[in-house]
């Protein structure tokens, strides 16, 4: 079994200080909880950007803010670049609109092969759109990280990859527990993590109260885990989260389980990435 990569997601789209006062929203407090993060165990940050009034964004500037802020302060974490559809951007085209920082010194980004529902919205994703996406991430040696809320977009990424517009092998971040997705069941998950294509590696969040269940099986199962603001607003019950809590309580499960914790280099071995 390989060791564990953690994925820490910080922001997100949703969360707002009023919601949780811990929430990242400018720049510096994004690259401060990474740092942060990076030091206590975490080896991927999957970024989000917002706007001056903290509204989701995908501004191709503010990404690469981010970006230069870490580079600056000399943290070599796994950088992950969000191509979400809650990232604003209503009336523009949303391939230019979502893939506007993909030409950005990042080594990995997101790609929902598929469409869903979210508790307020449709999570829009044709095939035009991925396919769109997913060129412009190779082209930029970035790889993808398959984000499957449900068995079909596990099933259109098989599709995909058979067509060439994927490349083996994929890593997947098999997303449980979002309201109009798959529940985030132990018996949801294993079928999930039974149905990617073999060679394949995987990262799995639980959404909410699924948090620790999921991420939990996903180390017995030897995937990997992603944790954060963006996946929680509670640490437990009536205790607000903050993403040094999130990560220090994936490394001591982890602990206890006996998976040891990957560095950024290491997990580039394991999911086939260059240095940039």
């Amino acid at each position: 079994m390989s060791k564990l990569i953690i994925t820490i997601a910080p922001t997100g789209n949703v969360p707002t200080k009023e919601t949780n006062p811990n929430t990242p929203v400018t720049p510096d407090e994004i690259v401060e909880d990474i740092v942060r993060c990076r030091e206590l165990g975490a080896s991927i940050a999957h970024i989000h950007v917002r706007d001056k009034e903290g509204r989701p964004t995908c501004d191709r500037h503010l990404y690469k803010e981010v970006l230069d802020k870490l580079e600056a302060r000399g943290c070599d974490i796994i950088t992950q670049l969000s191509t979400g559809a809650r990232g604003g951007g209503k009336d523009a085209d949303p391939i230019q609109w979502r893939g506007q920082m993909l030409d950005l010194n990042a080594e990995m980004a997101s790609l929902s092969t598929g469409s869903s529902n979210f508790a307020t919205m449709v999570n829009a994703n044709s095939f035009e759109l991925i396919e769109a996406l997913a060129n412009k991430m190779y082209d930029n040696n970035i790889k993808p990280e398959i984000e499957a809320f449900d068995l079909g977009m596990i099933d259109n990424a098989r599709y995909l990859l058979k067509k060439g517009v994927l490349k083996a092998p994929l890593h997947f971040d098999l997303v449980m527990n979002v309201l109009g997705s798959a529940r985030g069941t132990p018996k949801n998950l294993l079928h999930m993590v039974e149905s990617i294509p073999p060679g394949s590696t995987f990262t799995v969040c639980g959404i909410g109260p699924a948090q620790v269940p999921m991420i939990t099986m996903s180390m017995l199962l030897g995937g990997h885990v992603r944790t954060g603001l963006e996946d929680t607003l509670l640490y437990e019950k009536g205790v607000l989260a903050s993403n040094v809590m999130l990560v220090e309580r994936v490394v001591r499960i982890a602990g206890e389980l006996g998976r040891e914790v990957a560095n950024p280099d290491e997990a580039r071995e394991i999911l086939g990435l260059q240095k940039k």
